[in-house]
């Protein structure tokens, strides 16, 4: 038998050998919050309801070259899009939620998406996004009739694994997000490495049953989780979002034998009061990465099962994802494990130069063998010279700041200095300050990291405001303001209003200056704290 080649041949193959078995498990929280029906959705159930939607969009010219955007959050709708889609030779577009109206315009102009499939509450607004940026497509529920594609029909293909399977946007250190072009063998890699990589998260062949807050508008999702229990015919349980008081409930429930889990989570449940129920659950490991090196092995006394902390980015996908996998683990050092042989990896220092051992320095990362970017993103959209200097030299340059010890096991140290990471979300400082510095009241704006003892990073606003007098209440209507502009999680947490500016020779924010006085007047209490403000838009 030829080895399937795309998601939606892999996902066909699955569900006609195991067709009986559960591959959607909703829960009744989820079903509540969403609106759906709960229970378990069995691979044969799913794939009609794929073959239906692929019908549907065939009979409109959907094919290769297309995009669907796809703003549906953690819904079984969303996975059956894709598998239809894909089975056309269409790429999908997910969109997080939480992105507002600027946002939107960006990624409808920049992906030149063909159709949208969004949330009911949400259509208008997308439908408004859609005319600003110049591309009047069909916005439409999936309750509603397929509409045909913006911009005339296309073939349709069976596809490959160079096609392109999804563009999934990711910030980075530029202004506006990067849109990585994923294809068919990213997703298709990233499922048989959690297959296939074994100790302490080996997954067996039958009757795993795996739970994930986490969305699927991101790679962990999307191409880690779903496509790891679609190549062992396992289940996978996804909530709408982390619930921590209900979050060992769901555990329960949803029988699940492995978890996904982001820093935050240990932390958030780690503040819980002891129980007696603390270890009912069958979980046999979690794999995740951030966790406070403080709570790692506290944690894992107190639940039972251990934390495998992973390194990954969208880019890289599970081409040069690195994992703590094997004992000894070193537990409570940041310790992320050493690459296997299949990924090459270097840490230099600034001026390029191969780092000494226990020395902080740059990863690089690429595949061994003939296909350095096997598994990889093929390139940012649009953006060659983004994509050539990631590139550089042959290596994928990571931007994250790693040490190597005399074991040869990687520990993580931190991050590119003017992105803010917050609960799993990468946040642009650029992005941020282009926004802020629209508001009439700021004359300059400067943007970057603090620490936040749940949320990893908080976003935290240097203001040099245009009239003196500047207080809280101007605070408060600034945060309000990047509400309606922007996405809740990068709206600033703290606003100190400043008379200048750490700067560059040439007008630049100093990055490294700009971290250093942010601690400093956070120091001194010259931040207002405006975090409670910050919530989900519905």
């Amino acid at each position: 038998m030829t080895a399937a080649t795309t998601v939606y041949a892999r996902f066909r193959e699955t569900a006609l050998r195991s067709s009986e078995a559960g591959f959607l498990n909703v829960l009744p929280e989820t079903a509540d919050i969403y609106g759906i029906a709960a229970g378990e959705i069995s691979y044969r159930a799913m794939l009609e309801r794929v073959e239906r939607w692929r019908s549907a969009f065939a009979s409109r010219g959907y094919g290769e070259g297309h995009r669907v955007g796809l703003l549906l959050q953690n819904r079984p709708v969303f996975i059956e899009l894709w598998f239809a889609l894909n089975a056309l030779g269409v790429s999908v577009v997910p969109i997080n939620p939480d992105l507002r109206m600027s946002e939107l315009e960006y990624i409808i102009a920049h992906s030149e998406m063909n159709a949208a499939f969004v949330l009911a509450e949400r259509r208008a607004e997308v439908e408004t996004a859609a005319r600003q940026a110049g591309r009047a497509i069909a916005v439409v529920t999936d309750t509603d009739d397929v509409p045909a594609p913006f911009g005339g029909a296309l073939a349709a293909t069976a596809g490959d694994g160079e096609t392109e399977c999804a563009l999934l946007y990711t910030s980075g250190t530029t202004g506006q997000p990067k849109g990585c072009v994923l294809t068919n063998t990213y997703f298709l890699h990233s499922g048989n490495w959690y297959r296939d990589v074994g100790g302490l998260c080996g997954l067996k062949a039958e009757g795993e049953r795996m739970i994930t807050p986490l969305p699927l508008f991101h790679m962990n999702a999307m191409a880690v989780s779903l496509m790891a229990m679609l190549s062992v015919g396992g289940s996978l349980t996804m909530l709408d979002r982390f619930h921590p008081r209900s979050w060992w409930r769901s555990v329960r429930e949803s029988r699940a034998t492995c978890l996904h889990y982001l820093g935050v989570m240990p932390s958030m449940l780690m503040s819980a009061p002891a129980s007696e129920q603390d270890r009912a659950h069958a979980v046999r490991f979690g794999f995740g990465a951030g966790v406070d090196k403080l709570l790692h092995a506290p944690f894992e006394e107190r639940f039972g099962f251990p934390l495998i902390e992973a390194w990954a980015m969208t880019e890289t996908g599970s081409g040069g994802v690195i994992a703590a996998n094997v004992e000894p683990r070193k537990i409570g050092t940041s310790c992320f494990g050493r690459p296997a042989a299949e990924v090459d990896i270097r840490i230099v220092d600034e001026s390029g130069n191969d780092a000494p051992v226990d020395v902080p320095g740059e990863l690089l990362v690429r595949r061994a063998g003939a296909d350095p970017r096997y598994g990889f993103f093929r390139e940012y959209l649009k953006n060659p010279q983004a994509t050539n200097e990631a590139w550089d030299g042959g290596w994928l340059h990571t931007g994250d700041i790693v040490s190597r010890d005399a074991d040869g096991d990687l520990h993580f140290v931190d991050r590119k200095k003017n992105v803010i990471r917050r609960s799993g979300e990468n946040i642009a400082a650029v992005e941020v300050e282009s926004v802020l510095n629209r508001h009439p009241a700021i004359r300059q704006a400067a943007v970057a990291a603090t620490p936040d003892s749940v949320r990893g990073d908080e976003v935290a606003a240097v203001i040099i405001a245009e009239q003196a007098g500047a207080d809280r209440l101007l605070a408060e209507d600034i945060v309000r303001w990047s509400l309606e502009q922007m996405a809740y999680y990068k709206a600033p947490g703290w606003i100190c209003f400043v008379e200048s500016l750490p700067l560059t020779a040439t007008e630049k924010i100093q990055r490294g200056g700009l971290k250093d006085h942010v601690a400093k007047l956070m120091g001194e209490g010259a931040f207002f704290d405006l975090r409670e403000l910050k919530r989900r838009q519905v």
